[in-house]
């Protein structure tokens, strides 16, 4: 037979090879199953409440009660300053003196003025008495004997302003020496030799002797649990010394406008360390060692939507669902939780972000501290390990021979 050219030939197996083709691109466009989410092996913590470890300690300064800050009453040219930084000074010394050439002038000024003052009364009162006499015998009027009495009113007037102006001027140039009125300890100099200086501006600062304090920098989350009159112990950080009784003196009502933490003053009580010691304060009744607490391993604890959440174990179903909590603070490596969890929830302890909501879970289990616990010196595990390799050594041969 004569085949045309371009003719197709019918074979037995055309049909075949048409309807393989056609399974196999059905097959291959066909949507791959998804895979089954592996059912993963969590650690488990049971929430209980225990006690807290850390304590609420801050660290504070010591600082006397009265730190005062002396300046001049009169304004001037600073000329001496006879203290230092850290000297001790007593009652009535000198500290600085101003140029009081000026005042001196003025106070001399005004005694001169007393002394004008004090002639013109003198000769008004000769005048009064001269017209009194007078007027005793009935040589002047009445009138003229009250002109005179009121010239000589006028002029004791005159003497008596004089005689408070002086009494000014010689106390403004009294107030040109600056002069310590308690004993105490000089903490800071703010002004130099040579420095013009206004009336009022600090000169010198003086920690007062006596009573001391502590102050402390609480942050606003613990404010509320500190109040006047609660006891604090007070531990000295250079010489590590025996435990200072304080009682907590005055709480601050404003926050500081830079730390946004509250002043507390602490009252010591008997001898207390150097001015400006670094001290470790524990409030009694804040966080003391006795509290019970719900606590947690940090690793549990995950962030979710912008709060703290826990995966919470629901053994019926064998699922971990997701528990908001609130983290009140840290007590360790332990995370303390205020509100969210009850003691006896189990939670999961670790890989907390690479579980889903609703997700099957299985509790791990060691096998090495499932066949038998480890000792203080850790032999029952060495031992555990080196009989499971013997076991493996001993099916070598066996296996071969089979």
């Amino acid at each position: 037979m004569v085949m045309k050219p371009g003719a197709w030939v019918r074979t037995p197996w055309a049909g075949v090879l048409v309807g393989v083709t056609m399974v196999l691109t059905v097959a291959g466009c066909s949507r791959k199953p998804a895979a089954e989410e592996p059912v993963r092996a969590v650690k488990l913590v049971t929430v209980g409440a225990s006690n807290a470890t850390a304590a609420l300690e801050y660290a504070g300064e010591v600082r006397a009660r009265t730190e005062s800050r002396l300046g001049f009453r009169v304004a001037g040219k600073l000329v001496q300053r006879q203290v230092d930084v850290g000297q001790h000074v007593q009652a009535g010394q000198l500290l600085a003196q101003l140029d009081g050439s000026d005042y001196a002038l003025a106070a001399q000024a005004a005694q001169a003025q007393v002394a004008a003052a004090s002639t013109q009364r003198d000769l008004a009162a000769a005048d009064l008495a001269r017209y009194q006499a007078l007027k005793d015998k009935n040589f002047i009027s009445g009138a003229e004997l009250d002109r005179r009495s009121a010239a000589f009113r006028s002029a004791q007037a005159q003497l008596d302003q004089a005689k408070a102006n002086a009494a000014s001027q010689s106390n403004q140039s009294g107030y040109t020496r600056l002069v310590a009125d308690v004993a105490g300890v000089v903490t800071a100099v703010d002004a130099e030799p040579g420095q013009v200086v206004t009336a009022g501006t600090p000169v010198v600062r003086i920690a007062q002797d006596g009573p001391r304090d502590v102050l402390l920098a609480v942050p606003e989350d613990k404010r509320s649990q500190m109040h006047i009159g609660q006891a604090v112990q007070v531990r000295p950080w250079a010489d590590g010394g025996a435990l200072l009784q304080g009682q907590v003196r005055e709480v601050a009502a404003a926050a500081d406008p830079v730390t946004r933490t509250y002043a507390v003053k602490v009252a010591l009580a008997g001898d207390a360390p150097p001015l400006g010691a670094t001290v470790y304060a524990l409030p009694v009744g804040m966080g003391a060692e006795g509290n019970m607490l719900l606590k947690l391993p940090t690793a549990a604890v995950r962030e979710q939507g912008g709060q703290s959440a826990v995966w919470v174990y629901d053994p019926q179903a064998q699922v971990v669902r997701s528990q908001a909590v609130t983290v009140a603070s840290a007590d360790g490596n332990q995370a303390v939780i205020a509100q969210g969890l009850q003691p006896g929830m189990q939670v999961v302890a670790a890989g907390v972000h690479v579980l889903t909501e609703g997700q099957h879970v299985t509790i791990y289990q060691d096998k090495y501290a499932a066949k038998q616990p480890v000792t203080q010196t850790g032999k029952a595990d060495v031992a555990t390990k080196a009989e499971a390799g013997a076991a493996k050594q001993a099916d070598a041969p066996a296996q071969q021979g089979r």
